[in-house]
Parts: structure tokens; C-alpha cells; sequence
């Protein structure tokens, strides 16, 4: 009976080996320890490299980072965008969509007497400017289209990127109209004025809200302003909830980011919010505007000259409180500026300079086979476009 009992006890427990706990202890610690690294020096490191071999592992590319060149149509009318990793082209013939080795996805044949293209996150549009014609793609098809009437003509089209639309065009009768259509392409709001000129609108991010670009005479002289819209506003009122005076400054680009809208002039580039605060203007002191791009993180991408003529140039890099980041001189003609994300793309006749919004050469391509722009994307690689072309081109 004794013995039967010492069966059925349980076995006593044995205590971890001390090397073990100790092993697993500075597993642990190293893991928080590589976490608080990574967070503190997430600036610094480069994950899109990781981003990068991952996306293009299968495609074929010479030892520099350059895809084999593709065809793309067109002439001198054609515009282009950067789309979810691939390249939409429209032209006055139609619109076509390639990938970055060249496949067709997409060929549309439609009349464009201006074409323009503009493309947000997964989702691009292009629209005849002056004319009735506007069309939008996603997932490598055409979502949606749209045909204006006879006594309507588009000025500009925008898109978010979670594929919202902001048509602004002539209306008989008004000065301007901007329609919104949500992410089914409904049409959830408008916004007619006679009182001032509409020349371009954006949206929010989020879809909260509508900035329209009006100009008008002001209290003295010619004046560009920014009138935000709830779009959640119950009341029929064309009435702004809020405006922002861009002052007797040409606006020539506008585009919504995390910080605000980005109003790039003739004169300044200058960044508002949608309460009608004016966070920050960068002035140009009298220098001429000879390239720009709004497409970097929370800064504006200018190229500005002393002179309209001539190759000497500074590249200035302005945050959104409108202070400098970073200047560089530049003494060579330069041909094409393109920013996304972190990076910043300058391209010159016999070679493409890749920075980071301090201006720190990240890439050098040598050779660039007559490529006369480039299309800097959020992942560090770029497109280039010349003489009927286009390649890709991925950092090592």
C-alpha cells in the first residue's frame, strides 16, 4: 500500500537552470533595448532599402539599379505620375498605365487637348483642362468617368488618397464650382460662388474637409485665399468656415499633407490650416521660381535663380513653419525636380542626384541615356522619362 502511494505523488518540480533564466533575461532585454533604438533613430535608419528588395526582388537590373528601358508614347504634351509603383501616361491620344518593366496594364483611347494628370496613393485621374473630359484609375482599371456638360469646362481635378475627388470647372452663371465625390465617385457636395474666382481645390486627407483657391481684389490690391468647408456641414450656404488670405501671391500649386495646405506661389510658398491660421511662409527674396515639387513629407522642394536664365540655382528645402531645412547651390542646368517621401530627385543632363530633406546625397546615377524627367517615389527608387522611354532606377 506504502508503495502504491509513492507512485501517485506527484514528481517535484525542478527549479530552471540558472544559465537559462540568465540567457533569457538578456534576450529580453535586448529586444527592448533594440526597440527603443529603432524608435529613437527611426529618422536615421533607411527601412525603405528593406522595402525596396522586397518589392523588386524579381526585377531584372543592372549592376547600377536600372530596369530595362520601356517605350512609352506620346510627345511633348505628355504628362505623367507616379501611381501605386507604376507609370500612368495621358496624352492627346488617350491614357496608358505601365508597369516598372513596361507591361501595359491599361490603354485608353480618349481625346486630351491639355492633358493633366494628378495621383494620390493608390488612385490617378487625368483630365482635359478647358475641356469636358475627366477619367480615374485604380487597381490597374478605370473606376470612374466623367463627361461635362456643354456650357461646363474643367479647371482643375484633385485626389486624395483614400480616392476622393475635387472637380473644380466653369459653371454659367458662377465664377467657379468645385464638386466633391467620396471614394464611390457621389457626388456628396458643391460649392458655387459668383463673388470671387475659383481656381483650384483640395481635399483632406481625411475627408473632413474642402480647401477652395479663390482670388478676388482685396481690401487693396489683387488677393489669393484659401476658404475651408466642413463636409459634414449641414446648412446651404456657400459661406467658407473658415478663410486664409495667401496674399497678392500667384498660386501655382496646392496640396493638402498632415500639416495643412501647401500654397506654392510665384512669390512664397506658404502653408495654412483649416481653422484659416497661416502657420508659415517661406518668401522667395525676390528670386525666381524655376522648379518645384510639394511631394515631400512635410516640406516644399524649391529651385530658385537670381536670374530666369542660366544653370546657377539654389535647391532649398522649406519646412511648414516656412523656414530653410537645407540650401544647396547648384551650378548645372537642371532638367527635372521631383520630391516624395523622404527623398528629393534632382535631375541634370548626364546624371540623376538622389537626396534626403537635408539635402545629404543618399544615391548618384551616372548616365542617364537622355532622360529629360524624373518621378521620385516614397520608396527611394525613380522613375526617368526622355525620348520615347522610360526606366527604373533602384537604389543599391
Amino acid at each position: 500500500m506504502e508503495e502504491n502511494r509513492r507512485d501517485t505523488q506527484a514528481p517535484e518540480k525542478r527549479k530552471p537552470n540558472l544559465l537559462v533564466r540568465l540567457l533569457a533575461f538578456l534576450v529580453t532585454l535586448a529586444l527592448v533595448l533594440g526597440a527603443v533604438a529603432l524608435v529613437v533613430n527611426r529618422d536615421r535608419l533607411n527601412l525603405d532599402a528593406v522595402k525596396r528588395y522586397f518589392s523588386y526582388r524579381d526585377l531584372e537590373r543592372s549592376d547600377s539599379g536600372q530596369a530595362q528601358s520601356f517605350r512609352v508614347d506620346g510627345g511633348d504634351s505628355s504628362r505623367y505620375a507616379s501611381v501605386d509603383g507604376d507609370l500612368l501616361l495621358c496624352f492627346t491620344k488617350g491614357v496608358k498605365l505601365y508597369s516598372g518593366s513596361g507591361t501595359v496594364y491599361v490603354e485608353d483611347t480618349i481625346a486630351l487637348e491639355n492633358p493633366v494628370v494628378d495621383a494620390a496613393g493608390k488612385t490617378a485621374l487625368v483630365y482635359d483642362a478647358g475641356g469636358q473630359e475627366l477619367r480615374v484609375y485604380a487597381g490597374r482599371a478605370e473606376v470612374f468617368s466623367l463627361t461635362l456638360e456643354e456650357n461646363r469646362s474643367l479647371l482643375s481635378a484633385r485626389v486624395n488618397e483614400n480616392g476622393w475627388l475635387a472637380v473644380t470647372a466653369q459653371e454659367s452663371g458662377y465664377k467657379g464650382a468645385v464638386t466633391v465625390y467620396n471614394g464611390s465617385y457621389t457626388p456628396v457636395m458643391q460649392v458655387s460662388l459668383s463673388s470671387r474666382f475659383i481656381m483650384d481645390a483640395v481635399l483632406a486627407p481625411d475627408n473632413s474637409a474642402l480647401a477652395v483657391l479663390t482670388i478676388g481684389v482685396g481690401e487693396r490690391e489683387f488677393e489669393s485665399r484659401i476658404d475651408f468647408y466642413r463636409l459634414d456641414r449641414k446648412e446651404e450656404s456657400d459661406q467658407p468656415d473658415a478663410s486664409c488670405s495667401i496674399g497678392n501671391n500667384a498660386v501655382l500649386d496646392l496640396r493638402w499633407s498632415s500639416d495643412g495646405v501647401w500654397a506654392l506661389g510665384e512669390s512664397a510658398v506658404s502653408l495654412a490650416t483649416a481653422d484659416g491660421s497661416l502657420t508659415g511662409t517661406y518668401d522667395y527674396g525676390g528670386r525666381y521660381l524655376k522648379g518645384f515639387s510639394l511631394g515631400g513629407n512635410g516640406t516644399a522642394a524649391l529651385l530658385l535663380g537670381k536670374y530666369r536664365a542660366g544653370s546657377s540655382a539654389e535647391l532649398v528645402v522649406t519646412d511648414e513653419a516656412g523656414q530653410a531645412r537645407a540650401s544647396l547651390p547648384l551650378e548645372e542646368q537642371v532638367l527635372s525636380l521631383s520630391a516624395a517621401g523622404r527623398y528629393v530627385a534632382v535631375l541634370t543632363a548626364d546624371r540623376l542626384d538622389i537626396y534626403d530633406q537635408d539635402l545629404n546625397l543618399y544615391s548618384t546615377l551616372s548616365g542617364t541615356q537622355g532622360a529629360r524627367q524624373v518621378l521620385q517615389r516614397s520608396d527611394g527608387s525613380a522613375m526617368l522619362i526622355g525620348d520615347g522611354a522610360a526606366q527604373l532606377y533602384v537604389p543599391q
